[in-house]
């Protein structure tokens, strides 16, 4: 996506950067209510200088927990989120939700659902259909959410009480608005969302399962079982810890979405023959760490994971590959409105039968913000980053940022990014 970015993306980021304005003045950190349309959103984007022929972002290894994000993502977008609900009375209460988006010029739909919730016998459980995003934990330096069973069509249950536990209940196809690729591989989702199981003081556990049935060109249907553990004050007040347990096989993800359907690319050059185009299935387990804290004037995130998938099925059948992730960002007060961020990642990739692929980067940029934590944003960022890479990475990644061998790239800009 990022070599696609030209000079015609730049025009409609410029374009969208208005409505944007519009609707940051008129709310910072919540929902715009306009008339009972609720008006949510994201937006990313600016200028981004690179040597000729480098990306000017984009510098990972392709794991999912590889792409240190800041002053390194290289690309615009812009997502928003419209939102009417309608107020029957004694508690009822229905709502619909769109959600168009632009990235880098191509238009998608991440959300179009229907939702009704306050029902005499589960006052508190929201029943929907459509396609949503269900989006559980994420790591934001990496943009990555390890835990999200979303992104297809289907319906569900959320925030059913059990008592010790919240339940969510999905069944899914495996077809989106921007994807209808069901027809060809008949594939189905369950999925099973467990949250505020209250497991110690200040300690909070969620279990994600996910069970993927169909047919397939090759490997099996699967499953897959997510845990994560958050801990508030964890050590010291002000400190979030998050640990994640992960396993898959077959068809499923993680994560809890699909793994391997293909795309509509691949469906429509094979006229739609069964599994011609189709990935294989995944033997994968990962565990991680994340932490978060905020302390007067000093904040930040950091990440240490390990990853492993082992390809089931298909002329690769038996590959495995390990990715290897550690780094964090860290953000500085220097006035309310004046930040200095700074962001290191160093991750590894070893594949069966290669040599291992090193890359390491490193950000530097002053921010402009409204705030001075953290999390504050919209954040205006001045940025130098700096990436290296080893001989094996390079040759890996030979027609992106590999290009004739190199093994290092600078890349500077201003990006803001911003969500209401």
């Amino acid at each position: 996506m990022i070599k696609k970015m030209r000079n015609s993306n730049k025009n409609t980021f410029l374009r969208l950067s208005s409505l944007t304005a519009v609707l940051m003045a008129c709310s910072m950190a919540q929902a715009v209510d306009m008339g009972g349309l609720e008006i949510m959103g994201y937006t990313r984007g600016g200028f981004a200088s690179s040597a000729i022929g480098m990306p000017r972002g984009g510098y990972t290894l392709g794991g999912d927990m590889q792409k240190y994000r800041l002053g390194n993502e290289g690309d615009v977008g812009f997502e928003l989120e419209i939102k009417k609900t309608f107020d029957l009375g004694n508690g009822l209460k229905w709502s619909v939700d769109y959600m168009p988006t632009v990235w880098n010029g191509v238009t998608g739909t991440q959300q179009g659902y229907a939702e009704m919730t306050g029902l005499d016998f589960a006052p508190e459980a929201k029943f929907w259909a459509g396609q949503r995003r269900l989006r559980i934990q994420d790591v934001h330096i990496v943009d990555k959410f390890f835990m999200d069973y979303g992104l297809n069509t289907g319906a569900g249950v959320t925030n059913y009480g059990l008592g010790f536990a919240k339940l969510g209940v999905g069944i899914f196809n495996g077809s989106s608005f921007d994807n209808k690729n069901s027809a060809q591989n008949n594939a189905r989702r369950f999925n099973v969302d467990l949250s505020e199981i209250h497991s110690n003081e200040g300690g909070v556990v969620r279990v994600l399962g996910t069970v993927v049935s169909g047919t397939f060109a090759y490997g099996q249907p699967g499953s897959s079982l997510s845990l994560s553990h958050n801990q508030s004050d964890f050590l010291i007040k002000g400190l979030t810890n998050t640990f994640f347990l992960q396993t898959a096989s077959g068809h499923a993800d993680m994560n809890g979405q699909f793994q391997g359907l293909g795309d509509a690319t691949t469906v429509a050059t094979n006229a739609g023959i069964l599994g011609t185009g189709q990935l294989p299935g995944m033997k994968s387990n990962r565990i991680g760490e994340s932490i978060n804290w905020q302390t007067g004037k000093f904040g930040g995130q950091a990440l240490i994971a390990l990853q492993n998938g082992k390809i089931e099925g298909g002329p690769q059948d038996g590959i495995n590959t390990r990715d290897t992730t550690l780094g964090g960002r860290v953000s500085y007060a220097i006035t309310n409105n004046l930040k200095l961020l700074a962001e290191v990642g160093s991750t590894g990739r070893s594949i069966d039968g290669q040599a291992n692929q090193t890359l390491n980067k490193f950000t530097f940029a002053p921010t402009l913000a409204m705030a001075p934590d953290f999390w504050s944003r919209p954040e205006m960022r001045f940025y130098v980053t700096r990436a290296n890479w080893n001989a094996a990475a390079a040759a890996a990644n030979a027609t992106t940022f590999g290009l004739n061998g190199r093994t290092s790239a600078t890349t500077a800009g201003v990006q803001i990014e911003a969500w209401w």
